[in-house]
């Protein structure tokens, strides 16, 4: 895969005018957007379907969770969205009931293991016993186990990851920061060509991109960092 194939633009902004100029600004040179909760409370839903209807990849940010048949459900019906990509959190249950929903599609189901904003403290706060990391790898193992597409942690957990997972599943990398931008509310986070050094095969870029003064310059450098580091 080259740069273009591995770089995902996170469309984390209010309303649709916002992402289709900067889908516009970016034109051929990006293939994959990533499209959360912001957006697709604001009509992001059909617009994916759209850009999927133009040729562009979506990966739609959903973090499910919920009972197995409306998981199941859920991720039927975004197959017939032609969405590429798909998150769930990693909760072994949730993970298989997907699996089968999605058998036969060409949807990759990604297993959301810690979020990036999330350190040590927050977890301890929301009642886990285990660190960052121990959490990334158990759940890494868990996805795997359960045949899901990919993986979605820290750039600072992808070669542990990678080495739990083998190298055909995907490794997707949000928290992703060039060189002297601002971290924004990331905790855990790294530049580009470190991330696919370290293992990664899909990173997400957001705000470095959508909120740049010129989003296809912004883009193009980020496009370079990762050819190089290939």
């Amino acid at each position: 895969m080259t740069a273009r194939d591995r770089l995902i633009v996170g469309l984390d902004v209010p309303n649709l005018q916002e992402a289709e100029k900067v889908v516009g600004a970016l034109g051929d040179d990006i293939l994959y957007y990533k499209i959360g909760y912001q957006l697709a409370f604001a009509g992001g839903l059909e617009f994916a379907r759209d850009l999927a209807a133009t040729g562009k990849k979506i990966f739609l940010d959903m973090k499910l969770l919920d009972i197995d048949n409306t998981v199941a459900s859920g991720v039927e019906n975004i197959v017939k969205m032609g969405m590429s990509m798909l998150t769930l959190h990693a909760y072994p249950k949730a993970m298989k009931a997907a699996v089968a929903a999605a058998k036969g599609s060409d949807l990759c189901l990604l297993g959301v293991t810690v979020l990036t904003s999330m350190d040590e403290g927050d977890l301890i706060a929301a009642g886990y016993e285990y660190d960052p990391h121990t959490l990334v790898l158990r759940r890494a193992e868990q996805a795997h186990l359960a045949g899901m597409g990919g993986i979605v942690c820290s750039a600072e957990e992808s070669a542990a990851v990678r080495k739990i997972i083998g190298p055909d599943m995907a490794l997707v990398t949000p928290g992703i920061r060039p060189a002297g931008s601002d971290k924004g509310d990331q905790k855990r986070v790294m530049t580009p060509a470190d991330a696919i050094k370290a293992g990664s095969s899909h990173l997400v870029v957001a705000r470095p991109i959508v909120k740049a003064v010129d989003p296809k310059e912004a883009a193009r450098a980020i496009l370079a960092e990762m050819d190089a580091a290939l």
